[in-house]
């Protein structure tokens, strides 16, 4: 069982940065692959980016490619979600996602509550 908790949305201007933690409670967590997913309003949730349990194996979405960056430390059992040059098109509740697999699943088996990240213009 894993249970993620995010942190980290907010408001921000145009250009600007966050960054998003999850974390993550549960035994295994560190074989697990952790992602991000997003769903703005009226729109269905897509995938954003996703590290592999080893950390060597990333994937982004390309929309976002060269500006987000994910990251895991297993010590601290958080991922994180660097987000550089924010356009307001970024704009979403960002969700937290963990599975077993990798590459990681369209469908995660666990998520977390979801965080805002509001980007204005």
């Amino acid at each position: 069982q894993v249970q993620l908790v995010e942190s980290g949305g907010g408001l921000v201007q145009a250009g600007g940065s966050l960054r998003l933690s999850c974390a993550a409670s549960g035994r295994f967590f560190s074989r697990y692959a952790m992602g991000w997913f997003r769903q703005a309003p009226g729109k269905e949730r897509e995938f954003v980016a996703a590290v592999s349990w080893t950390s060597i194996n990333t994937h982004y979405t390309d929309s976002v490619k060269g500006r987000f960056t994910i990251s895991r430390d297993i010590a601290k059992n958080t991922v994180y979600l660097q987000m550089n040059s924010l356009k307001p098109e970024d704009t979403a509740v960002y969700y937290c996602a963990a599975d077993p697999t990798w590459p990681l699943v369209a469908a995660p088996e666990y998520w977390g509550q979801g965080t805002q990240v509001t980007v204005s213009s």
